[in-house]
């Protein structure tokens, strides 16, 4: 997977916005004004890509030990967040599926409103 790719999966989101809150290198994803991706244009620049995801902090726990480039996120809470090796054990199919899991727990988080209009906005562009 190349950064392409990744940016466009993310953007394809119902509702994703993206941001550069901290610095011009660190990419974030956003849905309802939540982060649910980070990741630095930098390393995808070097070869060595990564990213944070949002988990449950079970599931977190468990794709740690089982995957070499899984681990706590980087600069994150340690329970909720994983950093992703993106050339690692750790397959496209694996990483999209991670990706979609951390979207869609911050969606839940949201207000019931904010998800009605995003759930609105969404229809209206099928």
């Amino acid at each position: 997977m190349n950064l392409e790719q990744f940016y466009d999966y993310c953007l394809a989101k119902p509702a994703v916005t993206e941001h550069f809150p901290f610095d011009e290198d660190t990419l974030v994803f956003k849905v309802g004004g939540k982060m649910f991706c980070l990741t630095s244009l930098k390393e995808w620049e070097n070869g060595t890509p990564s990213v944070n995801l949002k988990g449950d902090p079970e599931r977190n726990t468990e794709l740690r030990a089982e995957y070499a480039s899984v681990e706590p996120g980087f600069h994150m809470s340690k329970t909720h967040w994983n950093t992703v090796q993106i050339h690692g054990d750790v397959s496209d199919k694996l990483l999209l599926t991670l990706l979609d899991e951390s979207y869609k727990l911050v969606f839940s988080g949201l207000t019931k409103k904010m998800q009605q209009a995003i759930s609105v906005q969404d229809q209206s562009l099928e």
